[in-house]
């Protein structure tokens, strides 16, 4: 694991996959990252590149031949993720194109994620370079697990997420069959900024918005207030998710998302997929701020 701190937190990323997996206050010794158990998700928060979510079979087809990518794509577990650079307040990672990686993706590409850590804010930066002569085709996201609750003496259900702003949105069900978009949806926010957290919340898997006006959620206990808060002016999906047995709470900024049932599995027109030009350098961020009071 690498660290960074200063003054107020510590915060610690893996390897492999480059991810984020502590977040600690110093002085109250709080830790606001989900611990990953086994038997419940063990993952803390992985990185989403070039796909999110599932395929549609596992796979995509791209000018006629067919590729296959696991779910959330090749950083997540990656050993061949590297570390790029470390300086006083950051982490730099990588992967860059290789042989292996041209057999499931056909596209050549540099793709690095950095951590940034400044007073009580992480910001995490994601660079993709088009190495290749083509356009390159690729979605990015995060998928970070905060614990929930933080404080012993609240239950999951004293937790809240607040928007920036007032909502009026659907979540849009996946098929639990296959992990695809389904065409179904269920109202879930109706002119309210605010989202009662219940295990039973996530029966149905993700909630998934595709329409959200905020790029600002907060999650927040009835007892101690403001916990943590997610920006993500760069991320026009947000994936909502936790296990139902599970103690945590997922707030997931996403460029992209799964397959639809649907789909015709065309890769150029997958929902969401994003287009970069040869040579050029595309970059999104989300920032993770962590109350002061509870530091």
């Amino acid at each position: 694991m690498y660290t960074l701190r200063n003054a107020l937190l510590e915060i610690g990323v893996k390897n492999p996959g480059a991810e984020l997996c502590k977040i600690s206050g110093l002085k109250t010794h709080l830790e606001f990252m989900w611990d990953a158990q086994l038997d419940i998700w063990g993952s803390h928060a992985p990185n989403l590149f070039p796909i999110i979510g599932a395929l549609k079979k596992d796979s995509f087809v791209f000018e006629g031949t067919t590729y296959s990518l696991p779910k959330h794509g090749m950083i997540r577990n990656n050993p061949k993720v590297y570390l790029v650079d470390q300086t006083e307040n950051k982490l730099i990672f990588g992967l860059d194109y290789s042989e292996e990686t041209l057999k499931q993706y056909p596209f050549k590409f540099e793709f690095r994620i950095s951590f940034t850590l400044i007073e009580n804010r992480i910001t995490i930066d994601h660079h993709v370079k088009n190495c290749d002569s083509k356009p390159l085709y690729f979605s990015l996201g995060g998928h970070p697990a905060f614990k929930c609750p933080v404080f012993k003496d609240d239950a999951y259900s004293d937790y809240f997420l607040e928007f920036e702003t007032e909502e009026t949105s659907k979540t849009h069900l996946i098929n639990p069959a296959n992990g695809l978009i389904s065409n179904r949806t269920k109202p879930t926010l109706e002119h309210t900024k605010t989202l009662p957290l219940t295990h039973d919340l996530f029966n149905e898997d993700a909630l998934i918005f595709k329409d959200l006006i905020s790029r600002k959620v907060q999650l927040k206990s009835q007892n101690h207030g403001t916990i943590l808060s997610v920006t993500y002016p760069d991320f026009n999906y947000l994936g909502i998710w936790a296990k139902p047995n599970g103690d945590f709470v997922c707030i997931e900024p996403w460029l992209g998302i799964a397959d639809h049932e649907d789909h015709d599995q065309n890769f150029k027109t997958k929902e969401g997929i994003l287009t970069l030009d040869s040579n050029k350098t595309f970059h999104a961020s989300y920032e993770i701020e962590i109350n002061k009071k509870h530091l």
